[in-house]
């Protein structure tokens, strides 16, 4: 079984957003992502899906991009990015799944084979150039909802098992001090971690990185070429 990642995928969400306005890279970008993808991935690996995901507002308005790609193989594992404004209601969103394959976590985890993913938005960290004081609050809360992720891991984790974080935002500042994200990390035995969010302005982030032992996966398509990130966990 392999592991790919890939985060930011913007769809247009029946908005009609033009991408290619962020750069001419995007002009076609799911046409580029779905040919590696089709390419490299078969029906029982996973493909992580770190957040960004449509522009729509409303869950009625992502459904023909959830539903664009389930026409891809493997089994898709997705969080909350800070765009995913139609993400309201988990519910309500797996109930409205293309099929079994969709799996949308939220404050919680799954268990494929071996391997546990969990995962949440995250946010802003501080020491990041764009953290204000405004950012303090929901920088805790997101802490919060990685302890929820991490109990559910402790319920269904197996000996032997690797455990993977997805986290949309950046899980530690450009210069990779410590947060209270990848204190959770470390404390609780994570592998692997992909995150996304960043775009032309990656600056000093790399795209893959370890630290204290865990190795960091950065995921936004356009600095992947549309093509997805294997992930050696």
């Amino acid at each position: 079984m392999n592991v790919f990642a890939v985060s930011d995928l913007h769809l247009p969400g029946g908005k009609n957003k033009p991408m290619d306005i962020f750069g001419g890279n995007w002009s076609g970008h799911l046409d580029k992502i779905r040919r590696d993808w089709e390419r490299r991935v078969s029906e029982d690996d996973i493909v992580l899906i770190a957040g960004d995901i449509s522009w729509a507002m409303t869950l009625e308005e992502a459904l023909p991009d959830l539903a664009a790609l389930s026409e891809l193989p493997g089994r898709k594992v997705f969080i909350r990015g800070n765009h995913d404004y139609w993400w309201s209601g988990i519910t309500a969103l797996r109930n409205s799944a293309p099929d079994e394959k969709y799996i949308f976590l939220q404050n919680d985890c799954v268990r494929l084979d071996g391997l546990v993913i969990c995962g949440s938005r995250g946010w802003t960290c501080p020491g990041s150039v764009d953290f204000a004081d405004t950012d303090e609050k929901i920088y805790r809360r997101e802490a919060e909802r990685f302890r929820l992720a991490f109990a559910c891991v402790k319920k269904v984790r197996q000996a032997g098992d690797k455990l993977l974080c997805m986290s949309h935002f950046p899980p530690f500042n450009m210069r990779r001090e410590d947060s209270l994200f990848t204190q959770l990390f470390e404390e609780n035995s994570v592998d692997c971690v992909v995150y996304g969010h960043l775009h032309q302005n990656a600056g000093a982030y790399p795209l893959v990185c370890e630290r204290a032992g865990i190795r960091y996966y950065l995921t936004s398509c356009d600095l992947l070429g549309f093509q997805l990130a294997h992930i050696d966990y």
